[in-house]
């Protein structure tokens, strides 16, 4: 893993082992990821458009194109391949508070 995904393969198998990773679906099957970051932030994860809200993201991956992804996005793709994911399931109202907050995060 390390040889294909880099740095971020150790990392993200950490995230992994500790189930860090929660998968939060609303009833109409809308579905986002949490990461719980190893800095204790909680980041959110889309899997469907491959993006993650941390800055590691938004600097390694969009702006410098230097990776493909984030160790929370790959740790997402390995608990979900390795059924480690974390289950919630939330109010259609819930998952926009969710979505919300994490626009208020970067705004």
């Amino acid at each position: 893993l390390k040889f294909i995904f880099g740095p971020c393969a150790v990392p993200a198998l950490d995230l992994v082992d500790q189930r860090s990773v929660t998968r939060v679906t609303s009833p109409s099957g809308r579905t986002l990821y949490q990461v719980l970051g190893s800095s204790g932030k909680l980041y959110t994860c889309y899997s469907s458009c491959h993006f993650c809200t941390c800055p590691a993201f938004g600097f390694s991956v969009l702006q410098k194109s230097e990776s493909l992804l984030c160790k929370h996005i790959l740790a997402v793709y390995l608990s979900q391949a390795t059924g480690a994911c974390q289950e919630l399931s939330v109010s259609e109202e819930q998952l926009t508070s969710i979505l919300l907050a994490e626009e208020e995060d970067e705004g």
